[in-house]
């Protein structure tokens, strides 16, 4: 049976890595991995913020389905709700794969709603250790309220002074060792929380009094940082890809790293505009790597438009595993692209944000886009910066995007008028627009 290695950075800018055209060397085993598998150049998260694309993820569906999609971010305002979570009931890649037969973990950030309603254990995770929240201390692991968030299956766990990458990383790869022990096929989602702030690097060594009274870090960070965070965990990645080397589960492991949205202040998104909380290209084109010896051919690059929920299809077919026919799965299998990669599959892509009121479609090579009242026609092939508006030069087009997504969007549930939005950064801090 094949196993599964999910890895989902948090805010990796589209071009951060060396292979994505990085401007230092910040990321040798993850380029080693694109360099054995495949790199796919237009492929996008579900949404430009965490916890919606999680949902997508998980699921294997637009997250707007589900109330939590709203929320913008989940903060740790929203302990103790009953409603904004992931209903424990609802089918999830883990759920379906453990009822199949397969092992799972997470190791890492949740962010899909809080105790005692919600957790991973309640949605098809065996084991967890990680935060519940959007963002911790590396080293204290307090959360943005100041409360200590760290838990490992469902209990609070104090591993102070440990810097968080480096504790996700070495949990991940005794977890693969387990597995190879007992033989059983797994699903290991390792989510970190790098490089998302507060930009702290090993090398500090233990918790910073001042940054964990606001761990946001606004006065804080530098690009230097924010890179040095990427090279630690690529360096915890590393030792994921030897340990399943060493226990000779390599080729049966399909592994695919990725981000939950675009980069934020210290990211580099070139040659992309914009950044998270965006539906701009750089809100939501990502960076998307996938490993597999005996199902990818090495050195590949595909330029299909792949969106996160299209890894849960993918892991599913790859298990031989039907999803729930009540929750039929809205992203598409990429074992095709696997075995053909300049097949191109066509197919509309979608995206809502209640922040600026945004509107986004994707189809082939041209972006429906809507801020606010204003509206945008790209097309990505010529312009994947996002300069010239061509709306009223194709208006035929425009009409016609914005009539497919208008009726896409009367299909899903409509936005909570009043759900919470709260930015992390005033206007000016955001990327330029």
């Amino acid at each position: 049976m094949t196993n599964f290695v999910f890895i989902l950075a948090d805010d990796l800018g589209y071009a951060d890595l060396g292979c994505y055209g990085g401007r230092e060397n910040v990321s040798p085993h993850l380029d080693a991995m694109a360099a054995k598998g495949v790199r796919f150049t237009q492929a996008y998260s579900n949404s430009p913020v965490c916890s919606p694309t999680r949902f997508a993820l998980i699921t294997g569906r637009y997250q707007y389905h589900l109330r939590g999609a709203d929320e913008e971010p989940m903060t740790d305002r929203l302990r103790g709700s009953t409603e904004i979570g992931l209903p424990p009931q609802h089918p999830t890649l883990a759920s379906l794969l453990r009822d199949a037969g397969y092992r799972t973990a997470l190791v890492g950030k949740w962010h899909l709603g809080y105790p005692p309603h919600f957790g991973p254990l309640k949605s098809g995770y065996e084991e967890h250790i990680g935060p519940l929240s959007g963002g911790v201390s590396y080293f204290s692991h307090v959360d943005r309220g100041g409360k200590h968030d760290l838990v490992e299956n469902g209990e609070p766990v104090n591993h102070d002074g440990k810097y968080l990458t480096d504790l996700l990383s070495e949990r991940a790869a005794d977890y693969i060792r387990r597995r190879a022990d007992d033989r059983s096929p797994f699903l290991l989602s390792l989510h970190y929380t790098a490089p998302h702030w507060p930009w702290e690097t090993r090398s500090q060594g233990k918790a910073n009094p001042e940054t964990d009274r606001d761990i946001t870090h606004k006065h804080g960070g530098s690009i230097h940082v924010y890179r040095q965070m990427i090279r630690e965990m690529d360096e915890g990645i590393g030792l994921v890809m030897k340990t399943l080397d060493e226990c000779g589960l390599d080729d049966d492991t399909i592994v695919v790293f990725t981000s939950d949205n675009g980069g934020e202040r210290f990211s580099d998104n070139w040659p992309l505009v914009g950044g998270k909380m965006d539906l701009t290209e750089g809100g939501i084109r990502v960076p998307c790597i996938a490993h597999w010896p005996k199902g990818i051919a090495p050195g590949t690059v595909s330029n299909q438009t792949v969106i996160t929920m299209d890894w849960t299809a993918t892991m599913l077919e790859a298990a031989g595993v039907k999803a729930d026919e009540r929750y039929p799965m809205e992203g598409m299998s990429l074992l095709p692209i696997f075995k053909e990669p300049q097949l191109s599959m066509p197919r509309p892509m979608y995206w809502r944000m209640n922040y600026r009121r945004q509107r986004a479609m994707r189809e082939g090579d041209w972006k429906y886009l809507a801020i606010e009242d204003k509206e945008y026609l790209f097309n990505l092939a010529s312009d994947e910066r996002e300069r010239a508006n061509l709306a009223t030069r194709e208006p035929h087009l425009l009409q016609s995007m914005r009539e497919q997504y208008e009726r896409w969007s009367a299909e899903i549930r409509p936005c909570d008028p009043n759900a919470y939005i709260g930015l992390v950064y005033t206007e000016k801090d955001m990327p330029s627009r």
